[in-house]
């Protein structure tokens, strides 16, 4: 497994590392996010790239602008299934907040500032490849942005073996798909929305295709409790 203890450019996640794990962590300029976050991504593309279906634990989903160009250095064309409560689909037109980490799967889409995707090097995947499941916290201006792309949506008991697309799979999950109750480790909760178990066994239905060619998850942030093991 690879771990990127960066959250935006600032390494805060170490403590957060769930599994051994190699860590990615180059030298990173003093320079503006997105420079940063291109030289980090970049390297972290370079080590997916040399992995046989890959897993990555990460600090924000912006990491995945690196994870899909790995895999693209691949020679591999992956949709993508996409886990998480909220969109991740603003641009700096649409956000109310300013955050970039609410705009990586827009980036992923071609959408949006590009900075750091020409940084790493990777392709933009076209929105109706893209499926997003489990939002329930969206912004009015991502709503638009989702719809006008082609996203398509669906729940998290929903996500079933006719939903996946056909070809190879890069999975994210972002773990504040699960409801608070149950993950309360994570930074940006949102009301409502499935358990744990359902959560897995969506997971596992996507990887019982056969076709994720790569995995990447986040994490809570630091200080943040994790829920108790199952008994």
């Amino acid at each position: 497994m690879l771990f990127v203890p960066y959250f935006i450019g600032s390494r805060t996640r170490d403590a957060a590392c769930l599994a051994p794990a190699e860590v990615v962590e180059p030298a990173l300029p003093q320079a503006s996010a997105q420079a940063r976050l291109g030289v980090l991504y970049k390297a972290l593309a370079e080590r997916v790239r040399d992995l046989d279906q890959p897993r990555v634990q990460v600090g924000d989903c912006v990491a995945c602008l690196g994870v899909l160009a790995g895999l693209q250095k691949k020679g591999l064309d992956p949709a993508i299934v996409w886990l998480d409560a909220h969109g991740d689909f603003n641009t700096w037109e649409t956000t109310p907040s300013g955050f970039l980490g609410g705009m990586p799967l827009a980036m992923l889409a071609g959408l949006g500032e590009q900075t750091i995707m020409d940084a790493v090097h990777a392709t933009p995947v076209a929105g109706e490849r893209i499926l997003l499941v489990g939002a329930r916290d969206l912004d009015t201006g991502e709503d638009t942005n989702l719809e006008g792309a082609g996203v398509r949506q669906v729940d998290v008991e929903d996500l079933t073996a006719d939903k996946l697309p056909e070809s190879p799979i890069y999975l994210h999950l972002d773990c504040d798909v699960v409801a608070i109750e149950e993950m309360p480790s994570v930074n940006y909760p949102a009301a409502g929305g499935p358990g744990a178990a359902a959560v897995r066994e969506a997971v596992e239905r996507v990887f019982a295709s056969g076709r994720v060619v790569g995995f990447s998850f986040t994490s809570g942030g630091p200080g943040k409790p994790f829920p108790p093991p199952p008994p």
